[in-house]
């Protein structure tokens, strides 16, 4: 399995240039697919790659693309209309232990994804690699079962928090 060169960010990387990558990657891929990027998909991927490497749930996304909004709030319909799109088009994946969503490091490539999240800060890091979905797939056949899908998240510290003292780990 491999990661991002950093699955974790450094503490000196640059978010603004990643979030306005992220953007410019999905605008082009989506564009090359025939799928629309509406306004409302453009933001929600745009408040998760601001995230900062978090997973963030449906409603907190909700409440962030209505704050300062004048006039018509949208409804979490229209929210979850976005992150379904997003998802289906690999621009954001589902993170199921956390009921939350985070915005895909490799776009471009179908791949199928596993998570190391922190329980610390709540960084999420994306590890690609097929091996460890292949392992699983083959000791489930040798079990009699058949694997429909995998989701493979794993709980941890990251690199900046697994220095910090015991006392301060979240409960």
């Amino acid at each position: 399995m491999t990661a991002a060169p950093h699955a974790f960010p450094a503490p000196d990387h640059d978010h603004a240039a990643c979030v306005a990558a992220g953007l410019a990657q999905a605008e082009e891929l989506c564009r090359a697919r025939g799928a629309r990027l509406t306004d409302v998909r453009r933001r929600v991927l745009e408040l998760l790659l601001t995230e900062g490497h978090r997973a963030v749930g449906a409603y907190d996304l909700l409440d962030r693309l209505n704050a300062g909004a004048t006039g018509k709030k949208a409804a979490p319909p229209a929210v979850y209309r976005a992150l379904d799109f997003l998802v289906e088009q690999g621009l954001v994946h589902r993170i199921a232990s956390l009921n939350a969503f985070v915005g895909c490091v490799r776009p471009r490539d179908d791949h199928r994804a596993q998570f190391l999240i922190c329980r610390r800060c709540g960084a999420v890091a994306e590890l690609t690699g097929e091996r460890l979905t292949q392992d699983l797939a083959e000791a489930a056949a040798r079990a009699g079962f058949t694997m429909l899908s995998a989701v493979v998240e794993a709980e941890g510290l990251c690199p900046l928090c697994r220095d910090l003292p015991p006392e301060e780990e979240p409960e």
